[in-house]
């Protein structure tokens, strides 16, 4: 609880300062460079929640290896779980560079995106994203080792230099002269080589030298092998392809059915709710070393359907606290050019509470077969929700997307992990008392 409670802190202390620093960001997007400049800023911005799946899943290999270890410095498992990581990270970073390459060349970025892109400079911008994601990919799974390690709050601090460092370049470009709109996307994007940077070098000095082996090793490809990471990367892959599609192409939906009036309403009322999702996924990432550290010894003291319950309240405080605001914030945000419309700030309070239930559940199903289940799940949800989304685009604007994620966030996440984890905890309670019998 202690760790749950430090990395909602943490995410706490750092979202008023990015929202505040985001609102600045958005007036000063729509007043110097215009609406639709915002418009394909949150569209592009919106790729990396398209393909996270670059890394191949190996982040729930990396945070299982490192919350398991008794000892980070000299765990061998980690070390091998590492080498095979740097190198599937090394290929994808390489394909997602020469795939940006050939996207712009060929100009196919506006028919992937749609009419949310501003032409030309807008499929270099697009490029440029892609390209630096791969690169950012390199130094990524620093955030991962953290995080394991029960860090995970001083990474959500880390994680909160993006928003100022890309405000600082928005400045600085504003105040030269630049015609910079078309490009504020792609500084998104470079801030996360540097966070990711930081992270890394912070991991490294909590399990030296181990990291600096298993670089070594990486490099010696026919002569080391690395551990096996593909038991869990495999379902975590599936749900980093699905998830991002069924529940963040809403955006992509709504450039190509709607329009850019309707994807700019969407994206300021998802840029005013989804800090109270990163807040109790913040809160919920600090339970996966928890929960793996208690499958080790096969006993948990923690029930994770009354945490899904006690995130479910938290969230509810929040989102009506939000939609109270919604309305002020979205008239100081926009300049009073975008308004929100009630049953969209409803939809989205919805969500944000079926989200954060949902939460602890995900965290206590890491292991290869609770994985595995929420791959499934993942599979069965996404024609469901995108089929809708695309469905209700047409008729009722930016809040038909979000009533399919309500949907499907109901069915398939919520209802079916509450089902599992009470089956699993059950198991797990009839196991240990057995074994407590035969001591």
């Amino acid at each position: 609880m202690r760790s749950v409670g430090g990395s909602a802190a943490a995410r706490m202390l750092v979202l008023p300062v990015s929202a505040l620093l985001g609102i600045i960001v958005t007036r000063l997007i729509i007043d110097n460079y215009g609406e639709a400049s915002y418009a394909q800023y949150m569209l592009l911005v919106g790729i990396v929640t398209l393909i996270p799946f670059a890394d191949l899943g190996i982040s729930a290999s990396i945070m299982n290896a490192t919350a398991a270890a008794k000892d980070p410095r000299t765990d061998s498992h980690l070390r091998g779980t590492l080498i095979s990581a740097m190198r599937v990270l090394a290929g994808s970073a390489t394909t997602l560079v020469i795939v940006a390459l050939v996207l712009t060349l060929t100009g196919a970025w506006s028919t992937i995106l749609g009419d949310g892109l501003d032409g030309r400079s807008g499929e270099i911008a697009a490029g440029l994203c892609l390209a630096t994601l791969g690169l950012a990919m390199l130094v990524g799974f620093g955030q991962r080792i953290l995080i394991g390690l029960g860090k995970n709050a001083l990474s959500i601090i880390v994680g909160g230099l993006q928003t100022p460092l890309v405000l600082l370049v928005l400045f600085i470009a504003i105040s030269s002269g630049w015609d910079f709109g078309p490009y504020v996307a792609v500084v998104s994007y470079a801030s996360l080589i540097l966070t990711g940077g930081i992270s890394l070098f912070l991991a490294n000095r909590r399990v030296r030298p181990i990291l600096g082996q298993a670089w070594r090793d990486a490099w010696r490809i026919f002569s080391v092998r690395g551990d096996r990471i593909f038991d869990t990367a495999w379902p975590m892959l599936i749900q980093m392809v699905g998830l991002p599609l069924a529940m963040q192409s809403s955006r992509l939906v709504l450039s190509h059915v709607s329009g850019v009036e309707q994807l700019a309403t969407y994206s300021l009322a998802s840029q005013m709710f989804n800090p109270i999702f990163a807040v109790s996924v913040a809160a919920s990432m600090a339970l996966w070393p928890v929960f793996a550290k208690a499958r080790s010894v096969g006993k948990s003291d923690v029930s994770a359907r009354s945490l899904s319950l006690l995130f479910a309240g938290f969230a509810l405080v929040a989102v009506v606290a939000m939609a109270l605001l919604s309305g002020f914030l979205a008239d100081l945000a926009s300049g009073g050019r975008i308004t929100l419309p009630i049953e969209l700030v409803l939809a989205f309070a919805v969500l944000m509470v079926l989200q954060a239930a949902k939460s602890p559940l995900g965290m206590y199903m890491t292991d290869a077969r609770g994985l595995r289940f929420q791959a499934y799940m993942v599979m069965g949800m996404l024609p469901v929700t995108v089929g809708l989304s695309i469905l209700l685009a047409g008729t009722l604007g930016a809040t038909g997307p979000v009533l399919a994620s309500i949907v499907g966030v109901l069915i398939f996440q919520l209802t079916a992990n509450w089902i599992y984890v009470s089956r699993a905890e059950k198991r797990q309670k009839v196991a240990f008392a057995s074994s407590e019998t035969v001591e």
